[in-house]
């Protein structure tokens, strides 16, 4: 029951916050890295520490002279180790199982990664969690408090929705044009989230000892193997039965090798977890690699924001909503979209109304003042000093 307990704390990173408490700053993308990935690593080293799920993480037996506690300790400290070359061999007449059997003159693989693996999931989780981080620093609530008193709202008074409408219209006309570093942060944390993942499956893959690259195909192709000629990758990666070598001095002061086999259960869970992350980290390294250019064609393309703008903003006309975006800069644009994820679709499309009149208005040139039109007269009827003339007096 503990372990439910633990579980049920991490989901509060999946969890769907009220829009009244929590505003949206993100993407679905972006929102998958900080909340769904950060929350399935910290569930899974809950569960490899767990040890009420498979009992004793590792168990070694040996010829009985050595305490059994002793040897468990040991290997479990240290590392066991496998022999490539008696995978294959034939299980109860060759050898007692796969990597086991007679070490002399044979290469030896070394297995310790077990140990860690709780705190590797623990700090990949925090990987993960760190874009966001530096981005909710970066954006200082910004989307918050603009949309506060609006956001997640259905049905509020006229007249204060309407307050709060023009208090939201007049701080994006007066900070017109100012918030370029916004975006750029923005962008720079949705690019992070992308080498971060592409960090984070070289860094298993190195942890693994050059496994985790092919992991994923390699159990794949085993299963649609014929049941009699196949070998499981999972075990070579993650074997179940390890051999472990403990020294010590006898009574009479030489020394004395011992051969225990170890059981390594928790590696049932193991091999589990990270057929699972290899699949994740694919098809989320796919997705933050389309977001980026998603997020670069919208920088580069002006269109694409009147697309996306428009998507919102369905009553508005197109050439109104170009007038508006031909009118923002990318950081400008960014601060009108965000809303649109926080405010009720009536709200949102009458404030893009309002500024969309605001615009125009701002664009239509006004009638000269008298100030202006007066050295045009000057320009059209030169004085008669300049043609050798006299002033007439009326």
């Amino acid at each position: 029951m503990a372990v439910f307990g633990m579980v049920s704390a991490v989901s509060s990173f999946i969890k769907i916050r009220y829009l009244l408490d929590k505003a949206v700053i993100d993407n679905m993308v972006f929102r998958c890295h900080y909340r769904i990935t950060t929350a399935i690593l910290f569930t899974c080293c809950i569960i490899v520490t767990a040890n009420n799920l498979i009992g004793d993480p590792i168990s070694c037996i040996n010829d009985g002279s050595i305490p059994m506690h002793v040897i468990n300790t040991f290997c479990w400290i240290t590392y066991t180790f496998t022999i490539p070359g008696q995978q294959h061999r034939q299980i109860g007449t060759d050898v007692a199982g796969h990597g086991l059997g007679n070490e002399y003159g044979q290469e030896k693989r070394y297995h310790s990664y077990y140990q860690w693996v709780p705190f590797v999931l623990f700090f990949q989780g925090l990987m993960f969690y760190v874009p966001h981080w530096i981005w909710k620093n970066m954006e200082d609530g910004k989307i918050r408090m603009i949309t506060d008193g609006l956001r997640g709202m259905i049905s509020v008074p006229e007249d204060y929705r309407k307050d709060r409408q023009d208090r939201i219209i007049k701080y994006f006309m007066e900070s017109l044009n100012t918030h370029n570093g916004y975006s750029f942060a923005y962008f720079f944390c949705e690019v992070l989230n992308f080498v971060n993942v592409i960090v984070n499956i070289f860094m298993v893959d190195k942890f693994l000892g050059g496994a985790f690259m092919s992991y994923g195909t390699d159990v794949v192709k085993f299963s649609n193997m014929d049941q009699n000629m196949r070998f499981d990758p999972m075990i070579e990666i993650f074997p179940r039965l390890t051999k472990c070598t403990f020294r010590k001095f006898g009574p009479s002061g030489s020394l004395q090798k011992h051969d225990t086999l170890c059981v390594l259960a928790l590696n049932i869970l193991n091999e589990k977890i990270y057929i699972f992350l290899w699949f994740w980290f694919i098809i989320l390294a796919t997705i933050s690699g389309v977001a980026v250019l998603y997020s670069l064609v919208v920088i580069m393309m002006p269109t694409t924001r009147e697309t996306i703008i428009k998507r919102s903003y369905r009553s508005g006309q197109r050439k109104e909503i170009a007038g508006l975006v031909r009118s923002l800069e990318i950081g400008d644009f960014l601060i009108l979209h965000f809303p649109s994820q926080n405010l009720s679709t009536r709200s949102y499309g009458d404030m893009l109304q309002q500024l969309c009149s605001l615009m125009a208005a701002s664009r239509t040139p006004s009638a000269p003042s008298t100030l202006e039109m007066n050295p045009i007269s000057h320009s059209i009827y030169p004085p008669a000093e300049l043609f050798g003339g006299k002033e007439t007096e009326t």
